[in-house]
């Protein structure tokens, strides 16, 4: 079965290999901790691990590929050596090059913020390797997307671009049944943005591409709960977990697996009950 054809809800932990990550830098860039902390979230529930070396928290500076190779290229393959066959990995990167030596290490899909705006050979590469691809939308770069965020209509503009960018992926001969896409909660968007786009899910998921929602931790929750640390967000993460299930969502990439984990199974299991 094509790793984006579950039946049900799919969660995706991450797993930053960076030392400036929104909520989590610097926890797990030494390779024994990242490590660990995969085989945690594999253990709560997880059904993919997305690992990446460079952050797209609001205002952060480019890292090279090189650099973004050496930080998890070795995490990859150690966690592909034991990960169970419903699991797989997933590499978070803009870069082909990042990219290309994460699936030869193990990875088998690429996730890609961009959408291929930064390095348009990286889907030229999952044509190639016959890989999944995740084409998610984001308003200008990490280093610029919060200046000032505008639309004519976000939920128009935003499905322009995801389904223009799915057709070109299937020019260049990616399958449609190896893409997915994501609206980029919180990439160029205001806390307003987030919350229409959170309320017009179901019109993503009418494209008939598998969606992919990521909310975890982000600031525009804190602004409702009235809580400035990530961390004590976690709550708020789950029910937007929970009503992406009910839109139709595919899939959720979260920072805290086993919560997210039972919002989705139980959301799930009231849709089919």
């Amino acid at each position: 079965m094509n790793i984006l054809q579950n039946n049900k809800p799919m969660i995706m932990g991450i797993l930053n290999l960076t030392p400036d990550s929104f909520s989590d830098g610097g926890k797990f860039n030494n390779i024994d901790a990242a490590i660990n902390q995969g085989k945690r979230m594999i253990d709560e529930g997880a059904d993919i691990i997305d690992i990446g070396g460079e952050s797209t928290r609001p205002g952060s500076e480019r890292v090279s590929t090189k650099e973004q190779i050496s930080r998890i290229i070795h995490v990859i393959e150690a966690i592909s050596e034991t990960i169970p066959q419903n699991v797989s990995i997933s590499v978070d990167t803009t870069r082909s090059g990042v990219a290309e030596a994460a699936l030869n290490a193990g990875a088998k899909i690429v996730n890609d913020v961009s959408g291929g705006n930064d390095d348009p050979a990286i889907i030229d590469l999952c044509a190639d390797k016959g890989c999944p691809y995740i084409v998610m939308h984001m308003q200008g770069t990490p280093k610029t997307m919060q200046d000032n965020p505008t639309y004519d209509d976000v939920v128009k503009d935003i499905e322009y671009f995801l389904t223009t960018r799915a057709e070109l992926c299937l020019q260049k001969g990616i399958k449609k049944e190896n893409l997915c896409i994501d609206p980029g909660i919180g990439f160029g968007k205001t806390r307003e943005h987030n919350l229409i786009l959170l309320n017009s899910l179901q019109r993503y998921v009418d494209t008939g591409y598998p969606v992919l929602l990521g909310t975890s931790r982000k600031r525009f929750m804190g602004s409702i709960c009235s809580v400035n640390s990530p961390e004590e967000l976690i709550g708020a993460t789950t029910a937007t977990t929970a009503i992406g299930v009910i839109k139709g969502v595919k899939m959720f990439r979260v920072h805290d697996v086993k919560p997210s984990r039972q919002a989705a199974d139980v959301a799930w299991a009231v849709i089919n009950s």
